[in-house]
């Protein structure tokens, strides 16, 4: 294994021939493997691909490719929006807002169904292209939930043995957060 001290950050690798991987290349690949954690991050939670919704586990495996298929699709139909905006805009594809376009994609197709002509598009491409994200570096970010979930128990059992478990003993009492006892 090869360490690399880059920017105050040490990386470790095993690609060890320098001559092979210079410090400069496996910077580049660090940078290249952020980006595919944002795009991870743009497909689960802007697209809202973090929970799915196959409901039984026979429909698990068939729903879940699915459903995996239709997000990266429609990941694959922004970033093919943002390009020619940035073209337009004369900038690099990943300085314009992924969350943005997404937004300005979803309004004009409830906006303008029925007709789509050239200068539609341009305006369109002109929109997306006003929400720029910088260059951030040395950013920091906490990793905490900021919304808390619901202090309920997880259904840990088929729903209609829970059902029946509630028509003989009745709810539990409520756990507040506050009362809980140890």
């Amino acid at each position: 294994m090869r360490e690399v001290a880059l920017g105050g950050k040490v990386l470790i690798t095993t690609l060890y021939d320098p001559a092979r991987a210079s410090r400069q290349a496996l910077k580049a690949l660090y940078r290249s493997r952020w980006h595919v954690e944002l795009d991870i991050r743009y497909i689960k939670t802007t697209l809202g691909m973090e929970t799915l919704s196959c409901t039984t586990p026979e429909m698990a495996e068939e729903m879940a490719e699915k459903e995996l298929w239709v997000h990266l699709l429609a990941y694959n139909l922004v970033r093919l929006l943002i390009v020619p905006s940035a073209v337009l805009a004369k900038v690099l594809p990943r300085t314009l807002s992924f969350k943005h376009a997404l937004q300005c994609w979803q309004v004009w197709c409830q906006q303008r169904l029925a007709c789509h002509t050239r200068d539609d598009l341009t305006e369109l491409f002109r929109l997306i292209a006003q929400q720029r994200v910088e260059s951030r570096p040395g950013r920091i970010e906490p990793r905490a939930v900021k919304r808390r979930p619901k202090p309920l128990p997880l259904l840990t059992r088929p729903r209609h043995e829970a059902r029946a478990w509630i028509r003989q003993h009745g709810h539990p009492p409520k756990q507040r957060p506050w009362n809980k006892t140890a």
